[in-house]
């Protein structure tokens, strides 16, 4: 019980930091130029996304949080098989399920994402803009792999 108390003040702290974020974006970049943070590699900068990752999906709110809130019931309910145990599993868990929550809510009460750390390479490459959410969503997924190395099969 203590851990799943633990994993709940986890993940709220976390969407609080993502949704806080989102706000602070909005406020302040929303209606301004990108704000360059370090020239020619990393900006701050507004973007509504109305579909998921790298844009796919347009339009598609609603069976994009159909499927968000069908894969954050099956993480939980498979939690252990696809976590495993461990602090690192504890970590990685806990990201992965404010990231999908954090997106959630933007979709659900604004239509869209906003992402605003955007990094790119000059003007020659430019990867789509991300926001905290999407950050703790990318680490889990890291974590879940450095964790597998820990695994031991029979």
């Amino acid at each position: 019980m203590r851990r799943a108390i633990l994993y709940f003040v986890a993940v709220v702290h976390l969407v609080i930091a993502d949704a806080v974020s989102k706000e602070l974006a909005a406020g302040f970049l929303r209606d301004s130029a990108p704000l360059s943070v370090i020239p020619g590699f990393f900006d701050l900068a507004y973007v509504e996304n109305r579909g998921c990752a790298w844009g796919m999906f347009q339009g598609q709110v609603w069976p994009l949080a159909a499927f968000a809130l069908v894969a954050l019931a099956l993480l939980v309910w498979k939690r252990e098989s696809v976590f495993g145990r461990g602090r690192c599993a504890a970590v990685s868990e806990a990201l992965l399920y404010a990231g999908i929550v954090g997106n959630l809510v933007d979709r659900v009460f604004r239509g869209y994402v906003i992402d605003f750390l955007d990094f790119h390479w000059k003007a020659a490459y430019h990867f789509p803009c991300f926001n905290l959410a999407d950050t703790f969503i990318t680490v889990a997924a890291g974590l879940m792999i450095l964790c597998s190395f820990g695994k031991r099969t029979s």
